[in-house]
């Protein structure tokens, strides 16, 4: 195992990282069953000689008390009903323990750094995961069980036997050459794998293998019934061709964006009420469709929405005046990634190159950034770094501030998909793992990669703090806790390769090979 060399002669720097060895035991992130940090002082209320009923009691009970409550009712609820309830919430040390026991396993959470962690967010959002993604898990299991006592029944002549999908398709990752050394991210040794976790050795590495959440089973045959927590809608017909591209955009997910090979962007409602009916194909002036290309990757600020296309261009369009067509970028390559950062877009594109643009500007190009030797797969970015994963198996980290860049892995697979909150960077590659990364007083660490299950190219994921998903052209879905080895919720099956994902409020929606955009919303 190695880590770079953090430092850069510039944007056209293109030498490898050097090696340097370290102990993996060092890797505080990745240690299991961490040490709860000091919980932060809380005062317990003023012992008032007529207080009655809950705040009589010692406040050690009325804390325990709380720690069966929601997440939701501790943040929004408490602080509603008197000062001294609200500051349950202020207890640190609480809402880690809770996070443990919602991981469920002994797994590290979180993996990147602990240091000013939103705990009471991380907890809200798993435990709005759990309530929506558990019970789909039972009853995908439930599903599966079923197709297996069929094809049981067929084998002893009971009845035709139906084909199971879910485990038919051959994994097609693209395996690159790998020359020289490269840079090994950390990993958790044997005996320090969470419950029901294995690994493997891939190219003299060690993979931790992710444990999926086994459903509730009674008497040992039946899967507990459950009811649905989510909807399935699916956006068909729209498009003639594959759909590489999807973004949620509006309020909560209340407009689905999807880009096809048909060369179109399609505007879907997802309102309530709405049928989830197509409301617009995109068209740009003296043309019959959207791009004269491929539409390959989308992103959206506000307003904003950016497609990206192989026809060399970027066109930029305005949500809130119905869509209509507000400026053209010419680019010199295919648009192959992009991401909105204010009124700056960034794309990554095949000829090898990240170009900065200022969408207000007559002549938008700022910079042209040579930071890879081969096409720009994804980007991820904020008011700060730039990092950008290519077919050339680098990951690239450039200081916007400082204008250079800053650090460069050399890595032993390509990244596909990318997803960076400020924190921690995942990321999901051409051998169907995911590699995870620390970002900390402006130096990112390479931190471990996990096999969560996926057999082919990981072309889409998106993380928060309490949140995990990812989708794979083995024509899969994955939704997991991002623990350290992930914690799988359930997995979802697609009869077509699946060629990206988007997530906002809770809605999840998935560009597919068969022309159509799945989407899963909470129920009302």
């Amino acid at each position: 195992m190695s880590q770079p060399e953090a430092t850069g002669d510039g944007a056209g720097w293109e030498s490898a990282a050097s090696p340097a060895s370290h102990d993996i035991n060092q890797l505080d992130q990745l240690r299991l069953n961490p040490e709860p940090e000091p919980a932060s002082p809380v005062e317990s209320p003023s012992p008032c000689s007529d207080a009655i009923g809950l705040l009589s009691l010692p406040w050690e009970i009325v804390s325990c008390i709380a720690s069966h409550l929601p997440a939701q009712c501790i943040i929004n609820v408490l602080p509603q009903v008197c000062r001294a309830l609200g500051q349950v919430g202020e207890d640190t040390g609480a809402w880690q323990m809770r996070a443990q026991r919602l991981i469920a396993t002994k797994a590290s959470y979180p993996v990147g750094p602990r240091e000013n962690f939103d705990w009471p967010t991380a907890c809200l959002e798993m435990e709005r995961l759990i309530s929506l993604w558990a019970t789909m898990g039972q009853q995908n299991a439930k599903e599966m069980q079923t197709d297996g006592e069929r094809d049981r029944e067929a084998q002893n002549g009971g009845g035709p036997g139906m084909d199971r999908q879910n485990n038919l398709f051959d994994g097609v990752a693209e395996d690159g050459a790998m020359e020289g050394v490269d840079v090994e991210e950390g990993v958790l040794a044997p005996n320090e794998q969470g419950a029901g976790a294995g690994d493997e050795e891939q190219n003299g590495e060690r993979i931790v293998e992710a444990a999926e959440e086994a459903p509730e089973v009674v008497g040992g045959s039946h899967v507990v019934p459950v009811p649905p927590s989510l909807e399935r809608i699916t956006l068909f017909p729209g498009h003639i061709a594959d759909v590489d591209t999807v973004l949620l955009v509006g309020r909560e997910g209340a407009v689905c964006a999807s880009g096809s090979r048909d060369r179109n962007v399609n505007l879907w409602s997802l309102r309530p009420g709405s049928d989830s009916r197509l409301l617009q194909t995109l068209t740009a002036r003296g043309t019959f469709s959207t791009h004269r290309g491929w539409v390959w990757c989308l992103a959206a600020r506000d307003e904003l929405l950016a497609s990206g296309s192989f026809d060399s261009t970027v066109r930029l369009w305005d949500l809130g005046a119905g869509g209509a067509e507000r400026g053209l970028i010419k680019a010199h390559a295919a648009i192959l990634c992009m991401s909105c950062q204010a009124d700056v877009l960034l794309t990554g594109s095949y000829d090898q190159k990240v170009r900065l643009y200022d969408i207000r500007a007559a002549e938008p190009l700022v910079q042209s950034l040579r930071l890879h030797n081969d096409a720009v797969l994804c980007l991820a970015a904020d008011d700060h770094y730039i990092l950008s994963g290519s077919k050339d198996h680098s990951l690239s980290v450039f200081d916007l501030r400082a204008r250079k860049q800053l650090q460069k892995f050399k890595l032993s697979s390509y990244l596909l998909s990318m997803s960076y909150n400020g924190r921690e960077v995942w990321a999901g590659d051409n051998h169907g793992l995911l590699r995870t990364f620390s970002a900390q007083a402006g130096i990112f660490k390479p931190l471990a990669k996990f096999n969560v299950g996926h057999t082919s190219l990981v072309t889409g994921i998106h993380h928060s703090l309490g949140t995990l998903y990812t989708c794979s052209s083995d024509r899969s879905i994955r939704v997991h806790l991002p623990s350290a080895p992930p914690r799988t919720l359930s997995t979802l099956h697609h009869t077509a390769e699946v060629n990206g994902l988007s997530v906002d409020a809770g809605v999840l929606a998935v560009a597919s090979g068969g022309m159509s955009v799945e989407v899963w919303k909470p129920l009302e």
